[in-house]
């Protein structure tokens, strides 16, 4: 089988009541684009069929592949994906979480060759956020600690992105964090390798309510940073003058 252009990686963990909707609109949608793709779901850890039905629907969908990790984790799973990957350029959206638009915007940047990494900033100009307060103000205090404690230079490191599959995969290879903070560390590395990137804004619609209470998230997220940030001065290839430089859309 010829690798397609596009990959999809879709993280999944106990994800059965969404995951069968999220992969038949991204089939419609990129189907309807003309684009030549796969979808890879990235089952980890699931313990509610979630793993049966990414494999009915590979079954079903010739464009859909299934890798099947056993821990919940999803900076492993990410990461995974992106190793995983066969299409020159590579997306990346949650289940709950994807936009088709973002898919056109950030495939015209890597096209052209303006860009390498695109991100969709939740805070760029332009960004729509409709989710609960408390999560906005939750990513606005995780973006400005991650710049303080790790050097992060762009407004939005978590969310949905989009890659030249050939730039990327030697930051994935250096990359030595899981969980939520795997995004932080692989768009700082990307800015320590000159990677061209751009931020586009963000449409956010929350599809459900967050499984994991906003304190606990917290802490998880603070403990990540200050481990992260050992890394990074633990490597001296981290201490390199970045050349990238990140520009809003």
């Amino acid at each position: 089988m010829t690798a397609p252009d596009v990959t999809v990686v879709l993280p999944a963990h106990n994800e059965v009541a969404l995951l069968g909707s999220t992969v038949t609109n991204l089939c419609t949608g990129l189907d309807a684009r003309g684009e030549d793709y796969e979808i890879l779901v990235v089952e980890n850890g699931s313990r509610d069929g979630t793993l049966r039905l990414a494999r009915l629907l590979s079954a079903q969908i010739e464009r859909v592949r299934v890798l099947a990790l056993p821990v919940g984790n999803y900076g492993s799973a990410l990461a995974a994906g992106f190793r995983s990957a066969r299409g020159r350029y590579v997306v990346n959206f949650d289940v709950d979480y994807y936009d088709l638009a973002f898919l056109d915007s950030a495939l015209a940047l890597l096209r052209s060759g303006e860009a390498e990494l695109v991100l969709a900033s939740k805070r760029a100009p332009g960004a729509s956020d409709r989710r609960p307060p408390v999560r906005r103000v939750l990513t606005y205090g995780f973006a400005n600690l991650s710049k303080l404690l790790v050097g992060l230079g762009v407004t939005d490191a978590h969310g949905m992105k989009a890659v030249r599959r050939e730039a990327l995969a030697p930051v994935v290879a250096r990359c030595v964090t899981a969980g939520s903070v795997f995004d932080v560390e692989m768009v700082v590395r990307s800015e320590q390798a000159g990677l061209r990137i751009r931020e586009v804004p963000a449409s956010v619609v929350e599809r459900r309510s967050p499984r994991t209470p906003v304190a606990r998230r917290s802490l998880e997220s603070l403990v990540g940073l200050l481990s992260l940030r050992r890394a990074l001065r633990r490597d001296p290839a981290s201490r390199a003058p970045r050349s990238g430089r990140a520009r809003a859309s």
